[in-house]
């Protein structure tokens, strides 16, 4: 099954980094990415998806009770996703604002760029 852009940016943000049950997270992570994903953050660059799952892991670790959200509808050109989010505690306003941007072959992400644009205290 071929996925659009759409579709992989909300399962990149939804199905993958808002999943707590490890198992599904990594089934998610196997159809969402190929094996050698590249995934750009502020601080570091992740190389695959072994990598790209433990970053997810450790993201859910830090701030278990925080979801994320799309802030908007999924923009696609070509091979390009974009979709914006917000994260944040659940009923909260957010706490970090931003977006991700991937570049999409053969149906799966091949890189993904995650920019933030806005930081607050949380509430």
């Amino acid at each position: 099954m071929t996925s659009s852009p759409a579709d992989l940016m909300r399962r990149n943000l939804l199905d993958v980094f808002n999943e707590p049950d490890p198992a599904r997270r990594a089934a998610a992570i196997a159809e969402t990415y190929t094996e050698d994903v590249v995934w750009h953050e502020s601080d570091r660059i992740v190389h695959g998806r072994k990598d790209l799952e433990r970053r997810a892991e450790e993201l859910r670790a830090e701030n278990p009770d925080w979801v994320f959200q799309p802030a908007g509808p999924v923009s696609e050109l070509d091979d390009i996703g974009h979709l914006g989010f917000q994260y944040g505690p659940v009923d909260q306003p957010p706490v970090v604002s931003g977006m991700d941007v991937a570049r999409i072959k053969d149906g799966v992400i091949i890189e993904l760029y995650t920019i933030v644009t806005e930081m607050r205290q949380p509430s």
